[in-house]
């Protein structure tokens, strides 16, 4: 019973009373699978090794994914610390900033650590129902109140999450009106029960708990079950499970793309587990742990080109992650169609040469092959490839950014060394040779082309040609070239008034001779020698006379 007027103590807890996780030492030049065993006899959580703090948690995952050997302190990462003294505030805010764990510092050194369950689980801990109202028409809002409503009658959570939550909450324009939803639950039910409300056509995919729903009001919502993925060898896709919003979010690439927006209260609730918004607020990209890019080293274009479009800088952990993949390579798990999704996204960016650029820079391309190099050329090709594209785009080119983007990453290597990197785009049949013919010709034909007379010899060595071709010619040519491309492309589809008809009505039969007389009419038309119809029947009459 309370007593009236009794003063009680007040407890207050420091960081060494809170510390929840063993620290041990880390033997100098340790492997991970050797560190890993000492972590599980110390029972510790962190090993420790001068300044270097590696976690168990990434040495269990490098160990999955096959890399027992690899020095363990290349997984160190830049965890917070606190003296022991430090009040648990202190400790808290650390922790609700995005820290896994927080380092506790004693007279000696480390002697524990404080771990992320003194945060809790993953609440909403600001609102975000001021940006939803700015950012999002009406009709959307109230879509997001009826899926959070779904939800709830199957005993289910529901979160908008991706990179609508990071736009939303920075307060930049929304484009499209798709959405990605996380229900913590029955994900598939929730997706079919909306297929039905909103009269939409559901397709599932049973394997990634996913479902999409495509609707004529509101385009797709994707919906997943809440997960956690574990990857099991490096670049393959990942085994996926049952999870909460917590594990979901941090199974993400990036900490700006790990949040998620409560709905099923209705109140817009934003959860912010791994310090997203810090991240944003000073413009800083950061992977969620050392090996984000071993797991899946598509992310490495992913992260180039979030940087470019939102103006965000590597975080310096981040780079070492990244230079970590790039060593590892190759990925037999990797499929080329992965990476070649990737560029295409690049390709549709604004600023897509200058991010194809820093990737070749950091050696991003050798995910295409190992042997391949960045070089100068390269980068000044690549610099030039938006223009190319666009200047195809304007004269209605047929053409494959891809493809274009493939050619200009490979074009000045070794033979073998383009041959596979091509294919481990996944380029096979007539594109791949194309692109190869595209490689080998270009430089003689460009010199031919500068070299020819008259206007039909000009038209002659570029008239079999594919689309790429004339793109990559434009691409790496002198003004000159791209003043003939220019010129070639702007040519009628008939540059003579004669059809295969009027011919044969002139008396030439029928089969390769058609051809062969209306080849000649155009190239004279071209070349300035005939300027009608009259004339063109003429010239048929005379090649007629001379007997074909």
């Amino acid at each position: 019973m309370v007593k009236r007027a009794h003063v009680y103590p007040q407890v207050s807890l420091v960081a060494a009373d809170l510390a929840d996780i063993a620290t041990a030492t880390l033997p100098r030049g340790a492997g991970v699978r050797d560190a890993l065993a000492l972590a599980r006899r110390r029972n510790a959580g962190v090993l420790t090794a001068g300044a270097a703090r590696v976690l168990r948690d990434d040495l269990v995952r490098a160990d999955a994914l096959g890399l027992g050997t690899l020095r363990a302190t290349t997984l160190a990462r830049p965890l917070p610390s606190v003296d022991d003294r430090a009040g648990e505030t202190a400790v808290r805010r650390l922790l609700a900033g995005g820290a896994p764990l927080v380092v506790v510092h004693g007279a000696k050194g480390p002697s524990g650590a404080v771990s992320g369950r003194l945060a809790g689980v993953a609440l909403p801990d600001a609102s975000a129902a001021a940006h939803v109202g700015r950012g999002l028409a009406a009709d959307v809002g109230e879509l997001l109140v009826t899926i959070g409503r779904i939800a709830e009658e199957h005993d289910s959570r529901a979160f908008l999450v991706g990179g609508l939550v990071r736009d939303l909450w920075r307060g930049a324009p929304i484009a499209g009106r798709d959405l990605d939803v996380v229900v913590e639950g029955d994900g598939p039910t929730v997706a079919r029960r909306l297929a039905s409300t909103l009269g939409g056509t559901l397709l599932e995919h049973r394997r990634f708990l996913t479902a999409s729903v495509d609707t004529s009001a509101f385009g797709r919502i994707d919906v997943a079950t809440s997960r956690s993925e574990r990857y099991e060898s490096p670049g393959a896709l990942p085994r996926v499970m049952p999870a909460g919003i917590g594990q979901d979010l941090r199974r993400r690439d990036f900490t700006v793309n790990a949040m998620a927006i409560e709905l099923s209260s209705g109140e817009f609730g934003l959860i912010d587990p791994l310090g997203a918004r810090a991240d944003l607020a000073r413009r800083r990209l950061r992977g969620l742990h050392p090996l984000t890019f071993v797991e899946d080293p598509t992310r490495i274009f992913r992260a180039a080109r979030y940087a470019a479009r939102l103006g965000l800088s590597f975080e310096r952990a981040t780079l070492r992650a990244q230079a970590l993949a790039l060593r590892l390579v190759p990925y037999q798990a990797l499929s080329g169609q992965r990476i070649a999704a990737e560029l295409q996204r690049i390709l549709a960016e604004p600023h897509a040469g200058a991010i194809l650029a820093r990737l070749g820079g950091v050696g991003a391309f050798r995910l295409l092959d190992g042997r391949l190099r960045f070089t100068a050329t390269t980068r000044r090709r690549l610099a030039a490839l938006p223009p190319a594209l666009a200047w195809a785009h304007a004269r209605a080119l047929a053409l494959d950014p891809l493809e274009l983007a493939a050619l200009t990453i490979v074009a000045d290597q070794r033979d073998a060394v383009a041959a596979a990197a091509l294919a481990g785009l996944g380029l096979t049949g007539g594109p791949l040779v194309t692109l190869e013919r595209a490689r080998s010709t270009a430089e003689s034909l460009a010199s031919r082309l500068l070299a020819a007379g008259a206007p039909s010899e000009r038209a002659r060595l570029l008239r079999d040609r594919a689309p790429v071709e004339l793109g990559w010619l434009w691409l790496r040519g002198t003004r000159a070239i791209r003043e003939t491309l220019d010129w070639f492309v702007g040519l009628p589809p008939r540059s003579a008034s004669l059809s295969g008809d009027d011919v044969v009505a002139l008396g030439v039969p029928r089969g390769p001779a058609v051809a062969r007389v209306l080849a000649e009419v155009r190239d004279a038309r071209l070349d300035g020698m005939l300027a009608s119809r009259a004339m063109e029947e003429e010239h048929v009459r005379q090649w007629l006379a001379k007997g074909g």
